[in-house]
C-alpha cells in the first residue's frame, strides 16, 4: 500500500507530465514566489542552457524546471544530498552532480553538510554555529523535519565541474541559479568568470556585499526578483551582453 504522501506525489507526477505532454504549463512552474514566471522577462527563449545550485528534487521551488520542460533548455544540476540527487535523476532529463560548491581551496575536500530539507546548509556558511542551528530549527520546524542529521558531502569547484562536462568556454552559458543557503559566496568563488561567465546569474544573496564584489567586474545588477526578509533573490546581468 502506497502511503499518503507517496501517493500525492505519485498523482502529482502524473498530472504535471500528461498536461506537459500537451504543452500546458499549469503545473509546471514549481519555483518559489513565482520567479520563474519573473526570470521570463529576461529569458524570453527557448533553447538556452542552464545550471542550478541548490537543485533539491529537481522539482520543488526549481527555478529551471519550466525552463527544461516548457522552452527546450538544457542543463547542469547540483544537489548535495545523496537523496535529494536521486529524486532530481528522476524527474529531470539532465545531468545531476553529487556536490557541494565551494571555493579552489576547497576543491575535493569533505565539508560537512547539515541537513533542513530546503534549508540544508553548509558548515561556516552562515557565519557561526550558533546562525547555523538557529536556521537549521527553523527549517527543520516548517517542513516537519524529525531528525537533525549533519554529514559529509564532496566539495567541488564549480569551473572544475564545468571542465569535467566539456564547458571550454566556447558553449554559451544562458543562466546560472544559485540557491546554497549562505554558500553562495564560496560558491561563486569557484567559477572563473574568465572561462565560465554565464549570462544571467540569480543569486538568493545573504550576504549582498561579498556577492557584489564578486561580480562586479562582470556583471550589472538588474532585478530583484524577490525579498525574504535575512535574503533577496538578486538578477545579475552580464556587462556588454548583446
Amino acid at each position: 500500500m502506497i502511503k499518503g504522501w507517496r501517493f500525492k506525489n505519485w498523482l502529482a507526477r502524473g498530472r504535471r507530465r500528461m498536461c506537459e505532454s500537451v504543452r500546458v504549463s499549469r503545473y509546471s512552474r514549481p519555483a518559489l514566489n513565482e520567479m520563474d514566471r519573473k526570470l521570463e522577462r529576461w529569458l524570453d527563449f527557448d533553447g538556452g542552457f542552464f545550471i542550478e545550485a541548490g537543485a533539491n528534487n529537481g522539482v520543488q521551488q526549481s527555478n529551471t524546471y519550466y525552463l527544461e520542460k516548457m522552452r527546450g533548455w538544457s542543463g547542469l544540476l547540483v544537489e548535495p544530498v545523496p537523496a535529494l540527487a536521486a529524486e532530481c535523476r528522476k524527474n529531470r532529463n539532465q545531468p545531476v552532480v553529487e556536490a557541494a560548491l565551494v571555493s579552489p581551496e576547497q576543491e575535493g575536500c569533505l565539508v560537512e553538510l547539515h541537513w533542513a530539507g530546503l534549508m540544508s546548509t553548509l558548515s561556516g556558511a552562515l557565519g557561526n554555529a550558533e546562525a547555523t542551528a538557529a536556521h537549521v530549527e527553523t527549517g527543520r520546524t516548517i517542513q516537519n523535519i524529525r531528525e537533525a542529521t549533519v554529514f559529509q558531502v564532496r566539495g567541488r569547484r564549480l569551473s572544475a565541474l564545468l571542465d569535467e562536462y566539456g564547458f571550454t568556454g566556447e558553449r554559451r552559458i544562458d543562466f546560472f541559479s544559485l540557491d546554497v543557503e549562505g554558500a553562495e559566496p564560496s560558491a561563486l568563488a569557484g567559477l572563473d568568470l574568465g572561462r565560465h561567465a554565464p549570462r544571467f546569474i540569480c543569486v538568493e544573496a545573504r550576504d549582498e556585499v561579498a556577492v557584489g564584489k564578486l561580480l562586479e567586474t562582470h556583471y550589472e545588477l538588474v532585478d530583484e526578483l524577490a525579498n525574504g526578509g535575512t535574503y533577496r533573490d538578486l538578477l545579475y546581468r552580464l556587462r556588454g551582453m548583446p
